[in-house]
């Protein structure tokens, strides 16, 4: 499992999760992000390579979107896999932010 950190121009940030997304990665995934102070900073987190995720995964998800939102900035999730989308679905994420399949 891993977990690589993309910038782009601007204030755009991609953080794809590779294998499984739990609890082992709390730190890294925290790491991300967390020192991330500029306002409208866009995130996307790239989901294309996540086999599996738990409910730790979905308190660090909520974690990053409140931090994104107090700097005014977005935050979307791309390309789950069926069964990691499965596990937004039920716990009705796409009710809170968006989700790109």
């Amino acid at each position: 499992m891993s977990l690589q950190i993309e910038e782009f121009a601007g204030n755009n940030v991609t953080i794809a999760i590779e294998d499984r997304f739990d609890f082992s990665l709390h730190q890294q995934f925290r790491e991300a992000y967390i020192h991330r102070t500029e306002q409208g900073v866009n995130v996307i987190l790239d989901l294309s390579k996540t086999s599996y995720m738990d409910s730790s995964a979905l308190g660090m998800i909520l974690l990053l979107k409140d931090h994104i939102e107090q700097l005014s900035g977005t935050l979307k999730l791309v390309n789950p896999s069926d069964a990691v989308y499965k596990v937004l679905e039920i716990a009705q994420f796409q009710r809170l932010m968006t989700i790109e399949r």
